[in-house]
């Protein structure tokens, strides 16, 4: 589906009924990264509208060259919402560069939010500056990764990835590649140049009071699980995971473990609402 706003064309895919959830996938990918772990989570749970989002310079949404920054992402992201989600709450799933922008949502319209998920958020724009260890590998098929063939794509897998055997990577084939195969290297690598918003995602204007969910890789050697300490107190009706064996690629190491946890989470959010009501 295409949303054709005034100065940009977000791709997207949309998938169910009812309460919206806007899903934004990591930097680089697109949506069928997000959407191959998060549709297993619906399985037995109609009454939501799934709505998988391809960010500017990634998937089928064309990077904008008016577009210089996280900022401008922001600003885009929020037209779709206004646009796709006009009316009511909504809920949130980001993942990574995804969480950095669902957490700029939800700094910008944090009455519109119902909820939110974050899988291995990017809370520490600056790679520099993140504290995260050394990648490690903790479970390895040498056999299996021998007759994978040499390349950029086998390096990624062996660099993100703390499972490494054969379930791993053909998820990571079929999920990861065919996005990261896509973006715009040009567009992305500009706004990398300001990654981070103008304003500190770290520290809402009010804590946000709703169900939360925040899942981190032990492991995570990208984004790290330390910096993310920083915002626990944002968010005081999160439950916060730290999952060993898991890395940046946590949905591929922690499938089932990510959907009982989502599924938990969206528990806690229908609790919430009823409440209220």
């Amino acid at each position: 589906m295409e949303c054709v706003l005034d100065n940009i064309t977000f791709h997207y895919e949309v998938c169910g009924e009812g309460t919206p959830i806007l899903i934004m996938h990591s930097y680089s990918l697109d949506h069928r990264s997000t959407m191959a772990y998060m549709e297993p989570v619906f399985a037995d749970k109609p009454g939501y509208r799934r709505i998988y989002l391809d960010l500017p310079g990634m998937g089928a949404t064309k990077g904008e060259a008016w577009m210089q920054s996280s900022d401008d992402m922001l600003q885009t992201v929020c037209q779709f919402i206004d646009r796709v989600i006009p009316e009511g709450q909504f809920l949130l799933v980001g993942e990574s560069y995804g969480g950095y922008m669902a957490q700029g949502i939800i700094y910008q319209k944090p009455d519109r939010v119902a909820g939110v998920a974050l899988v291995c958020p990017m809370v520490q724009p600056d790679i520099a500056q993140r504290e995260r260890a050394a990648h490690v590998v903790l479970s390895q098929d040498q056999p299996f990764l021998a007759s994978i063939p040499e390349g950029e794509d086998k390096d990624t897998f062996m660099r993100l990835c703390v499972v490494q055997d054969r379930p791993t990577w053909e998820r990571f084939e079929r999920d990861i590649l065919p996005g990261a195969r896509l973006y715009d290297s040009a567009f992305t690598n500009r706004i990398r140049q300001r990654f981070g918003c103008s304003f500190d995602v770290r520290t809402l204007p009010t804590p946000f009071a709703q169900p939360a969910l925040i899942l981190l890789g032990r492991q995570d050697s990208l984004a790290g699980y330390r910096d993310q300490l920083q915002i626990l107190e944002q968010y005081p009706r999160s439950s916060f995971a730290i999952l060993d064996r898991a890395g940046h690629q946590l949905a591929l190491e922690q499938q089932r473990l990510l959907t009982e946890l989502m599924s938990e989470w969206l528990r806690r959010v229908e609790e919430n609402r009823e409440s209220r009501s």
